[in-house]
């Protein structure tokens, strides 16, 4: 056996192995807790501002919105602003600020609509909109 054989050897051998292993672990299953499963209800409002130039009225929203992340019944909650993507005939970026929160159930989210943050948000806020949108979906 020559020297340049046995270190060509050793390395298919070891490519060989981490093959294997590689694919025996992606045959595993994962984990149930690798990825939680997002709540089912998904809360979507856009906002349509009297004033849609206003940085400050913007600014105002944002902190109202924010509020909103203490109410229970809220599991998740991002705010935005109009991307900057594509123009195309479907998509519509007119509105200024939108919101998406995340509810376990219908019921987190009517928990939602009475609660006493939600309805302050609504009395300090509202001024604010001249058009609000709302798309409420639930997981299928």
């Amino acid at each position: 056996m020559n020297n340049q054989s046995l270190p060509r050897r050793q390395f298919l051998l070891g490519a060989a192995a981490a093959t294997a292993v590689s694919l025996s672990t992606e045959a595993e299953p994962l984990p149930s807790n690798a990825h939680p499963a997002l709540p089912k209800l998904r809360h979507s409002v856009f906002f349509w501002l009297k004033n849609p130039d206003s940085e400050s009225d913007i600014a105002a929203l944002i902190a109202g919105l924010k509020t909103l992340a203490n109410i229970d019944s809220v599991k998740g909650i991002q705010i935005g602003v109009p991307a900057s993507t594509e123009k195309r005939d479907v998509v519509d970026n007119s509105f200024q600020v939108s919101e998406m929160l995340l509810f376990d159930d219908v019921e987190g989210q009517n928990q939602y609509q009475v609660h006493p943050v939600h309805q302050k948000f609504v009395e300090e806020c509202s001024h604010l909109w001249r058009k609000v949108v709302v798309y409420d979906s639930i997981a299928v």
